[in-house]
């Protein structure tokens, strides 16, 4: 491993992802807000802590009740007043249910004065959950979802119609009340009826769209699930501000800045990456190929949000398999790297922030008998990198704005 390559790597993670916490967003969209009647915090998502944290700052005794949903080891401590819960991601399980309906609770019964502030990030999706099936069933879709590499709006557009919370039909259930979202976007391009499956927007997608997908994908649904498919979703809600604080462009701004103060040139290549992840980790090995005898130090800077096609049974995350899928590329490159990792802290169903590969990680692996392309094959880049000093470890970081990917080049 080129020692000083991973310390440029680390700088450029650890220094854009603290840029894009939304600790002083939140703070931004609340203060000097006044509310008439009741105050009741929702906050759900990766980074609900966070955002409620912040918003508690802010508000103080305000709120009147509030409930936060994240996902496991994310409550990093009490919020007075507010109770703290975490739920199970990718995949929902009995505690994002649970919470859920404590959080419907919260809900009911309001008046026309009274104000739900709706804090929302990704991950919402599987957090927040109300099913209209067995939840044995929802659980099994959503992991043939996430298998089948569908990316995240035709995702949603699934659970949208397989959920009593999904598509708008939360903040129905907070009507009369007024809801005020407050938006933390891990989607390309913004789409607030995707993000978290848009609990407190109006649905775009229609029952030809949800169709179409079932059948791209041969996706296995009951007749009871695909009943559903048929009731279409709220189109219009009245009750509903939205603004949104945070996105994947403010991320791969951030790591602009960082690579800058660290003498490379930056190059924004796109902040609407979406792609199988082996590919973009292709391209952007193949990018420093063709840079590497320029004599420039270079910076190419790729956000959004990857996929992952699963063909073994091995460990990793979207993150890790771009970075491992530019090993070959690289290989034998001095002063080469990439790294991709995701701006919440998890990857994937690990606790790897994402992974790192430079122009020493391929030999290394076939010191220890393995090689790139089979790691691939059994989608097992977790445990590769691990061998190879390749994770990269933040644990939770209380955002969750998508994924940047950067592939450097220190000159000869």
């Amino acid at each position: 491993m080129y020692q000083n390559m991973r310390n440029d790597c680390d700088q450029i993670v650890r220094a854009a992802i603290n840029k894009v916490k939304p600790d002083e967003a939140v703070k931004r969209a609340l203060e000097g807000k006044t509310y008439p009647g009741k105050v009741i915090l929702v906050a759900v998502g990766k980074a609900g802590w966070q955002m409620a944290k912040a918003a508690h700052d802010v508000l103080g005794d305000r709120i009147d009740d509030g409930i936060v949903i994240t996902k496991y080891d994310h409550v990093l401590a009490p919020i007075p007043g507010i109770t703290c819960c975490e739920a199970g991601h990718p995949v929902p399980d009995e505690n994002s249910f649970g919470a859920t309906q404590k959080a419907i609770d919260l809900v009911d019964d309001l008046k026309p004065e009274d104000t739900v502030l709706f804090l929302l990030s990704g991950g919402g999706s599987a957090l927040f959950e109300k099913p209209l099936i067995p939840a044995e069933e929802l659980q099994d879709v959503t992991s043939q979802l996430l298998a089948c590499g569908a990316n995240i709006v035709e995702m949603n557009t699934i659970r949208k119609r397989l959920s009593g919370v999904k598509g708008g039909r939360f903040a129905q259930l907070c009507a009369p009340a007024h809801v005020e979202a407050v938006i933390l976007s891990d989607i390309v391009g913004d789409p607030l009826d995707m993000i978290a499956s848009g609990p407190a927007c109006p649905d775009s997608t229609t029952r030809p769209d949800a169709l179409a997908i079932i059948q791209k994908y041969g996706l296995k649904l009951s007749p009871q699930a695909l009943g559903l498919m048929d009731i279409e979703t709220p189109k219009e809600l009245n009750n509903v501000s939205t603004q949104i604080t945070g996105s994947v462009r403010e991320l791969c701004r951030a790591a602009e800045e960082v690579c800058k103060e660290l003498g490379y040139e930056p190059i924004l290549l796109t902040d609407q990456l979406v792609c199988v992840a082996r590919e973009a980790g292709s391209f952007l090995g193949s990018m420093l190929r063709t840079y590497y005898n320029s004599g420039r130090n270079l910076a190419f800077i790729a956000g959004g949000e990857t996929v992952v096609n699963i063909t073994g049974k091995g460990l990793g995350g979207r993150n890790q398999e771009l970075a491992f899928a530019a090993a070959d590329l690289i290989d034998g490159l001095e002063g080469t790297a990439v790294f991709s990792v995701g701006s919440d802290g998890t990857d994937g169903p690990t606790d790897a922030a994402g992974g790192y590969t430079d122009g020493d990680t391929a030999s290394e692996l076939r010191a220890l008998g393995l090689k790139v392309y089979d790691v691939l094959q059994d989608n097992d880049s977790y445990h590769a990198l691990k061998k190879t000093g390749g994770l990269i470890m933040t644990g939770p970081t209380g955002t969750n704005v998508n994924d940047v990917a950067v592939a450097l080049l220190r000159a000869k």
